[in-house]
């Protein structure tokens, strides 16, 4: 695929990654560490997009707490195109500082808006089908979204019920209107959808011209359009500073902008998608032993089952027990029942700072 010049990628990558602790932390969020391989997420995002943006038109959203860790993570990258947002303002506000971002660049900006905490292993589809949308984007006023065909029926995801086809792209991906944006559903609801085979789900993939995403800005959240079209071409750093903390209240992308757009289009995509939110995603990704064991580093077992394991270091040796989450670092250790692993956010509020 030839790289377009106009062609742009925002990755947002400031998230806190509570429940991955004890390794993830405010300043090493799930991003940020390396649960894959050699390669940290926000890393393996970036190659993805190699053969379809310029490296120099790559910039990385972070926060204050993550910036070092982010620069250090990417030294592909220039410094100056990894941003800390100055406060935490959801993704409205952080869409609208990326297309400011990009617009200042470049006023005929393409481009996409992707988040760094999921795992794709098809990285050479993902990034074709960025490509399809960056490409679709350049030749409509329509908001692009890339939307995953659910593989079960999901209640903690957003879904897209979708209408007609409108195109393919250049490489045979399928583009199709958007009939509405659907909250995140009850169990019931989820298993229709999946069933109709008319649903898909919102996975925060996104693409749209400067132009496109100004004019919608204008119409549903002036706020965020006069952030844009007062962003200085140089030297941006202290407008940021002063200006975004101001963009409240706290709004999502979805509530702000796509719900209420003139027309939303998405690209059907054709590579594997898991966000891995819990400790009990592993498994998908980390070969398991013949007793359903999933384990990285040091780990000794004995008559035990079905138990997932990561040493940072130091011997974890687990003997007749089963269904355990066991994560050691070098300054705490969780135990947790496998049931248990989506409360980890909320025992992270009881912990002393120093451990966040």
């Amino acid at each position: 695929m030839t790289k377009n010049s106009h062609f742009y990628a925002c990755i947002m990558a400031g998230g806190s990654g509570e429940r991955f602790w004890p390794m993830s932390r405010a300043r090493t969020p799930k991003q940020l560490i390396k649960l894959f391989g050699e390669a940290t997420l926000l890393e393996q995002t970036v190659h993805r997009l190699d053969g379809v943006v310029p490296r120099k038109n790559i910039f990385v959203l972070t926060n204050e707490a993550q910036l070092r860790a982010a620069r250090a993570a990417l030294p592909m990258l220039p410094a100056a195109q990894i941003v800390a947002e100055p406060a935490k303002r959801d993704t409205a506000p952080a869409a609208a500082l990326a297309t400011a971002l990009v617009r200042a660049r470049d006023p005929q900006g393409v481009m996409a808006l992707l988040s760094s905490d999921a795992m794709i292993h098809d990285g050479k589809r993902c990034g074709a089908q960025i490509g399809a949308a960056l490409a679709r984007a350049a030749d409509t006023p329509a908001l692009l979204t890339i939307g995953i065909p659910p593989a079960h029926p999901a209640r903690g995801f957003g879904y897209l019920e979708l209408g007609r086809e409108l195109a393919r792209g250049p490489e045979g991906s399928v583009i199709r209107q958007v009939k509405r944006f659907v909250e995140k559903p009850d169990l019931a609801t989820a298993k229709r959808y999946v069933k109709s085979g008319k649903y898909l789900w919102n996975a925060g993939m996104f693409a749209w011209s400067v132009e496109s995403f100004l004019a919608e800005a204008a119409r549903h959240a002036p706020t965020l359009a006069a952030f844009i079209g007062k962003f200085p071409r140089k030297n941006p750093r202290g407008y940021i500073a002063k200006t975004f903390p101001t963009l409240g209240p706290r709004t999502s992308l979805d509530f702000a902008i796509m719900e209420k757009a003139g027309a939303v289009e998405t690209v059907v995509a054709e590579f594997d998608w898991d966000d891995v939110g819990l400790w009990t995603a592993l498994p998908k990704h980390i070969a398991m032993d013949a007793t359903g064991n999933t384990a990285k580093g040091p780990v000794v077992v004995a008559g035990a089952s079905n138990n997932i394991v990561i040493s940072n270091g130091r011997t974890i040796a687990l003997c007749g027990v089963k269904d355990l989450v066991v994560v050691e670092t070098a300054d705490a250790v969780l135990v947790c029942h496998r049931d248990s692993a989506q409360d980890i956010k909320s025992l992270t509020k009881m912990l002393p700072k120093e451990l966040l």
